[in-house]
């Protein structure tokens, strides 16, 4: 699936609509360690509560990721599971008309691409 995407860095996944980046008890541990700040403090600044899952914030009002600075991911080493396995994501992978979607938003695919397939 890499041969018909490459990440240009362009930042619309990141920025633009509401959404949930959701993540897991690790990444947090990574990315508070990354950013050299105790997980209370990471916790209250980078993360809210959704339901029963947790995910990182947005700044209003273009609904950017909090990492997102500058048009560029502050945290990319350590980004979550999430933001690493874009676009190929269920919901753009179960037909045609999705990955041509996908397509549309994300410069980093390649226009020619077929739906990958994964096995």
């Amino acid at each position: 699936m890499k041969e018909c995407f490459s990440c240009t860095g362009c930042g619309k996944c990141c920025t633009g609509s509401p959404g949930y980046v959701f993540v897991s008890l690790e990444e947090i541990e990574a990315m508070a360690l990354f950013l050299d700040i105790s997980l209370d403090e990471f916790s209250k600044k980078y993360l809210r509560v959704v339901g029963n899952r947790i995910s990182l914030k947005e700044l209003l009002p273009r609904y950017d990721c909090v990492f997102f600075k500058e048009k560029k991911c502050t945290i990319y080493e350590v980004r979550p599971k999430q933001c690493q396995t874009y676009p190929f994501w269920p919901m753009h992978l179960k037909n045609e008309e999705a990955w041509e979607n996908v397509k549309k938003e994300c410069e980093g695919i390649d226009p020619r691409s077929p739906l990958p397939v994964i096995t």
